[in-house]
């Protein structure tokens, strides 16, 4: 089996150094609505509120947004999170998960994504939406501390939480030739608010009751898995199958996606319980997948970029055979 992998973020500073050309996107682009806006507004000068720094990198959102990309058809497996489905641009995700909730804000993540030659051209490869923060200047010694601050909790591998109560984060992960590119995943993770908790057996039921009986059901006491799986052609998965054991993923936004051409949809979802209370939910993971449509995506855009470089190279010695100088020998 052929396997594709989408690394996360664990190893986004390595790629990212052996990605000049992409280095810096997540910042670029005029239009207020972009990824690029919400790290133009965070690096606005002055202090802000979260709803005002929302508000300056969302610009000219209007919720709900209009669909475009036609719905599932019927009959076939549940496939979205809040709406959010493979297929659709990355403007019409974009703006889905904006209008999730008032105050996320979306980066383009050029550290993320599949080691694809592009060229030279920019090729979005997904984004993440987090809640705004609030901007507050500081310092150039309370920066330094900031970091010295962060680089000790690295070396001590401290656990960062980087989603408060009552908010939510997600990553969508997006391919496909450049100015084009569809959603091939979405992961969401979700914390709820901690005088509002829900049970985790209605957290279970309500999982269930959108995404159908889950082919995978593990209850480790910290965390209860659930995993719904299809081969490439949409049958449904069951153990003992030949494909059972390969065809999964990862609920977390954080993790790396991996793809196999034989899977189909696969959906993931952890319930983490309440560390106080067992019968409580404290946070909820859960991504989509459809691993044989994202390696077809994968390997129409590599071609598809290999194309055109070739067609620009033979341009080139076209026009120079046109229109170069003689040597002199």
């Amino acid at each position: 089996m052929r396997r594709n992998t989408w690394w996360g973020p664990v190893v986004a500073v390595v790629l990212l150094s052996g990605c000049g050309g992409d280095k810096g996107r997540a910042g670029v682009g005029s239009d207020p609505t972009s990824p690029g806006a919400a790290a133009t507004a965070s690096a606005r000068p002055g202090n802000a509120t979260a709803e005002q720094v929302a508000e300056e990198s969302r610009g000219r959102l209007r919720c709900p947004p209009g669909a475009k990309t036609p719905a599932r058809g019927d009959g076939t497996p549940v496939d979205d999170i809040l709406g959010v489905r493979a297929g659709q641009t990355f403007d019409e995700a974009r703006a889905l998960v904006l209008c999730s909730h008032d105050l996320l804000v979306a980066t383009e993540t050029p550290g993320r994504g599949f080691q694809i030659p592009t060229y030279g051209q920019t090729l979005r490869q997904g984004f993440e939406a987090r809640f705004a923060k609030p901007r507050v200047e500081r310092t150039s010694k309370q920066i330094m501390q900031d970091m010295q601050d962060e680089a000790m909790g690295r070396g001590l591998n401290r656990r960062r939480q980087d989603v408060e109560p009552g908010q939510s984060k997600w990553y969508v992960g997006t391919l496909g030739m450049p100015g084009d590119e569809r959603v091939i995943s979405v992961a969401r993770e979700e914390w709820f608010e901690a005088d509002r908790q829900p049970t985790v057996d209605g957290v279970v039921q309500a999982l269930t009751a959108k995404y159908g009986p889950p082919v995978r059901n593990v209850d480790s006491g910290s965390v209860h898995l659930l995993g719904w799986s299809h081969d490439a052609q949409g049958r449904r998965l069951a153990e003992g199958m030949p494909l059972f054991a390969a065809c999964h993923g990862n609920p977390s936004p954080d993790a790396p996606t991996n793809l196999l051409p034989d899977c189909g949809l696969t959906i993931e979802a952890a319930v983490h319980v309440s560390p106080t209370n067992p019968g409580l939910a404290q946070f909820l993971q859960v991504s989509i997948v459809d691993q044989a449509r994202a390696w077809a995506v994968h390997e129409a855009t590599s071609q598809g970029l290999e194309r055109q470089e070739a067609a620009r190279r033979a341009d080139q010695v076209k026009d120079a055979a046109r229109n170069a100088s003689a040597p002199r020998l």
